[in-house]
């Protein structure tokens, strides 16, 4: 066995809520980074041979994704540039990013031109660079759409993202134990923008896990914008609209600096908060324990560290070492995983800033 690319705690641990898996995509791809053949089950044939962290075929990997107007997107940006930096076979060409369709359409366009060997796109629309994903594949280039999805299958060879839908049902779940014993209790939403594909989900995910507990009642709900300023100005209306409740869920940790100042100038307590995403700051909060703030559901930015692993093996015509099949998954869903205090010295490392 080859010696192992080093896997972060937050993709080789076990999720201590519920004592679920905590199964990332960096966590499947140690898989890759063994070069070791393994009988296929049943078949008496040997697997293809993963890729492993020793030089192989030089690969150019092209990165485009939006503009890094956000912690998390920055974030994105970075574990990509520092994962490619981990291979001596592999160059990197990275767009300057745009929030803007036509411009990152014509950057991807560029890197089509430049004839990279796979491409890994985050498209800030999803629909609308679908016909660019297409052009790609049709060109020879695979690509590795991450997160925000392409309309079509066809314009991807493989998907890794986070699991919004996830997100809300451990969210839930986790205010569900800690409120299990509370007879009639409360709680209320800071949701992300409403006409966004993720919100309705983190929301729907939230609103069946607490079906689970006939105790627990939302009693309100605002949609924020995914800043400060507006995790700010609408966490100050849902404190004046319910001045009793005993949980608050917050779908993002940026706009969660605004709601703990809404917070903290309303002088309220008495209830646990949950963030989300998995920020620097919100797990150096969990740490101290001096805060409302009592955990975060992650939507780990170490994706796009595992696309630059998919695309790697891509561009090197390797599977993935432990399967029976001889190709790399269509597809691979992050587990978002409940940090807390018990558990948040081994997510540090990953908290975004």
């Amino acid at each position: 066995m080859t010696e192992r690319i080093p896997q972060t705690p937050s993709t080789s641990r076990r999720n201590l809520l519920f004592g679920a898996a905590t199964v990332s995509a960096g966590a499947f791809l140690t898989a890759c980074t063994s070069n070791e053949n393994n009988a296929s089950a049943g078949t008496g044939k040997q697997q293809a041979g993963g890729v492993d962290d020793k030089p192989g075929k030089k690969v150019t990997i092209g990165f485009a994704g939006p503009q890094a107007d956000h912690g998390w997107l920055n974030a994105i940006n970075q574990n990509a540039k520092e994962r490619a930096k981990q291979y001596e076979d592999v160059t990197l060409e990275i767009t300057e990013g745009s929030n803007d369709t036509a411009q990152q359409i014509g950057q991807i366009e560029t890197l089509i031109n430049k004839k990279v060997d796979v491409l890994v796109i985050l498209p800030a629309d999803g629909k609308a660079l679908t016909q660019v994903g297409l052009k790609a594949m049709r060109a020879g280039i695979p690509v590795v759409n991450l997160d925000r999805v392409f309309a079509s299958q066809q314009a991807y060879r493989c998907w890794v993202g986070g699991d919004n839908y996830g997100m809300g049902l451990n969210a839930g779940h986790y205010i569900g134990e800690q409120l299990k014993d509370k007879k009639n209790a409360k709680v209320v939403e800071l949701a992300g923008i409403d006409n966004l594909e993720l919100t309705r989900q983190r929301t729907q995910g939230f609103d069946d896990a607490l079906k689970n507990y006939p105790n627990i009642k939302k009693v309100g709900r605002q949609a924020a914008e995914f800043t400060v300023e507006s995790g700010q100005a609408k966490m100050a209306g849902l404190l004046q609209a319910h001045p009793d409740f005993d949980a608050l869920w917050n779908h993002d940790d940026d706009q969660g600096v605004g709601a703990e100042r809404a917070i903290e100038q309303a002088g309220r307590d008495g209830f646990l908060m949950v963030g989300g995403a998995g920020s620097r700051k919100v797990m150096d909060t969990i740490k101290a324990g001096n805060s409302v703030l009592k955990a975060t559901v992650l939507y780990p930015p170490t994706m796009s560290a595992s696309a630059i692993d998919l695309a790697r093996a891509l561009g090197q015509g390797k599977g993935v070492s432990g399967m029976a099949e001889l190709e790399i998954p269509a597809s691979i869903t992050l587990y978002s995983a409940v940090v807390t205090k018990d558990n948040v010295d081994d997510y540090l490392p990953t908290g975004f800033n």
